[in-house]
């Protein structure tokens, strides 16, 4: 199975600590970030992995040489020349994704104990273009989907600006939810890409929301209590906080 994971990102919200490394590699109890969703990946079965590089890249690069990839193939998309975001970073990754198979994108900042193989699965049996794990998680900006999970439209609770245009929000009209950053897509998908609007930098969210009356994307909700974005530092802290008492229970069974 095939999967990318997001390293690209400049971590600004986690500076001092990426003034000299990528995010990607800042520690989790330990264990680099880019370390921790490779292993995951690989345990789930995903043998082939795409990631994007910028921030310090050539870190990432030597790190992963020194691991010897950690016994998996990896392909790099190298964004050194010009981040591009979570959409744009896709795009550019098209001649390494675009196949006959879905494949899964992975945030590197998120921690969680997802069944990511069955989550693949779960896409891999319906025809749609995209699948996003979204959660109940409080916040001010929702995914809008319908009863069978169509996702509709964003919102954003503060300000209730709404989203494509010409959505109308009722409350309990459509269910609110929020964007786990891990999510499966059809190779389907790059044809939606290929309007000029998205031939740069973009994110991939806004470009759900803006093709989601034409596209199939759904949204699949799973709540854990162990599920973190641990690229800023409070959250962080949240995480190591269980990994460690994850740690404990498990010496003692």
């Amino acid at each position: 199975m095939k999967a990318m994971i997001f390293a690209a990102g400049l971590g600004t919200r986690l500076r001092p600590l990426t003034d000299h490394m990528p995010k990607a590699l800042v520690p989790v109890a330990g264990v680099p970030m880019l370390q921790r969703v490779i292993l995951r990946l690989k345990e789930s079965g995903f043998n082939d992995l795409v990631i994007n590089i910028h921030h310090f890249g050539e870190q990432i690069l030597d790190f992963l040489k020194a691991n010897q990839n950690f016994g998996v193939r990896i392909h790099i998309s190298d964004e050194r020349g010009k981040l591009l975001d979570t959409g744009g970073g896709i795009r550019k990754a098209r001649p390494l994704l675009d196949d006959s198979e879905p494949f899964l994108v992975h945030n590197v900042d998120i921690l969680s104990d997802i069944d990511l193989a069955a989550f693949y699965h779960l896409h891999a049996e319906q025809p749609c273009d995209a699948t996003l794990l979204t959660n109940h998680r409080q916040t001010s900006r929702y995914l809008l989907a319908d009863d069978e999970g169509h996702l509709q439209g964003w919102i954003n609770k503060s300000t209730g600006e709404t989203l494509p245009f010409g959505t109308s929000y009722t409350a309990g009209k459509y269910a609110e939810l929020a964007f786990g950053c891990i999510h499966v897509l059809s190779p389907s998908i790059f044809h939606y890409m290929e309007d000029k609007r998205w031939h740069d930098k973009f994110s991939i969210i806004p470009f759900y929301i803006d093709i989601c009356h034409q596209a199939d994307l759904r949204c699949h909700t799973i709540d854990s209590q162990a599920w973190f974005d641990i690229g800023k530092p409070e959250t962080l802290a949240k995480a190591e906080a269980y990994l460690g008492r994850a740690a404990i229970m498990q010496k003692r069974t």
